[in-house]
């Protein structure tokens, strides 16, 4: 018996050890090429340098926080790795707050929070760029803070199932910038929203070109681009589809519903679409201006009921 103990002993080390070959640390640090299985640790490992976190396909239950540093986050192949359900801090998947990061081909799903807003991503500082990710069934896409020297680009990414406007807290929201230097949205989709806004920031510079905002399966939604203090810059080549089931249908657009504290004189809205889910009948504005602000609107191609601007 103790002979046979042995070799049964003996042969689980050897299996442990392959399959520690076969399954190395799924979190590889690209510039030194250091892995880890721990995403924070990884992280940590780059700290205030610049570095590349290159994940391995698979779902975590695993968050982590950027304490400084120029920090990309890159999946091994776009689509398959998943960070499902953790947060750090009770804020997002990755909460950051370096001088600047990057996210490529990363999944965020189910993320909540006690405050309602749990997100993929938290950003507090830096510039950051976000390109072919998706964001989905959270309450929150991507939440900043206030930098206004820094910057956010998100790229070719999707945002689905996510905002809320429930349980007496302030509403979350599919992208929500604070105040911000700029943001450019570009080639992206916001769908099947579930409360709040589709986009709403308080940059005093947008760019948001080439995107879709398909609110047929939205549920409780409210406007599809919310500029909540003002803007100048571009809204263009977008697709906007209104959904029957909204909280408030009166616009696609607002510019400066809570407050004018940026001039939008040099903002321009023009080559986008509007339209309502088929079967639906109902008035709306295309943009609604809170301002005396002479908002530059263009030719848009508006379906039947859609007004093209009024001043509230």
């Amino acid at each position: 018996m103790r002979i046979l103990s042995t070799i049964v002993l003996v042969s689980a080390a050897v299996a442990a050890t392959a399959l520690a070959q076969v399954a190395p640390a799924p979190f590889t640090v690209a510039e030194t090429g250091q892995a880890f299985g721990s995403l924070a640790d990884a992280v940590n490992a780059i700290g205030h340098a610049k570095g590349t976190v290159v994940i391995a396909p698979g779902t975590y239950r695993q968050c982590a926080v950027q304490e400084g540093g120029d920090v990309t986050f890159t999946a091994a192949t776009p689509g398959t790795a998943i960070f499902d359900g953790a947060t750090c801090e009770g804020k997002a998947a990755l909460v950051l707050r370096g001088s600047a990061s990057k996210v490529d081909g990363i999944v965020f799903q189910n993320l909540r929070v006690p405050d309602g807003n749990g997100a993929g991503i938290r950003l507090e500082s830096g510039n950051l760029t976000v390109t072919n990710s998706l964001f989905r069934n959270s309450e929150e896409g991507i939440l900043s803070g206030d930098a206004p020297g820094s910057s956010v680009t998100i790229d070719k990414s999707t945002f689905r199932h996510l905002g809320r406007c429930d349980r007496d807290l302030d509403c979350a929201h599919g992208i929500y910038i604070g105040h911000y230097g700029s943001l450019t949205v570009t080639r992206s989709r916001f769908d099947q929203g579930d409360g709040g806004h589709y986009l709403k920031t308080r940059t005093p510079r947008v760019t948001i070109t080439g995107n879709s905002f398909d609110d047929s399966a939205g549920h409780l939604t409210n406007y599809m681009i919310d500029l909540s203090n003002g803007a100048s810059g571009t809204i263009t080549g977008n697709e906007m589809v209104q959904g029957k089931d909204k909280d408030n249908y009166s616009a696609f657009i607002t510019v400066a519903p809570e407050g004018r504290e940026h001039d939008s004189s040099g903002l321009s809205i023009a080559g986008n679409s509007a339209s309502f889910v088929p079967g639906l009948s109902r008035s709306s504005s295309f943009v609604a201006n809170f301002t005396d602000d002479a908002v530059k609107i263009g030719a848009n191609k508006l379906a039947s009921g859609i007004k093209v601007s009024d001043r509230r």
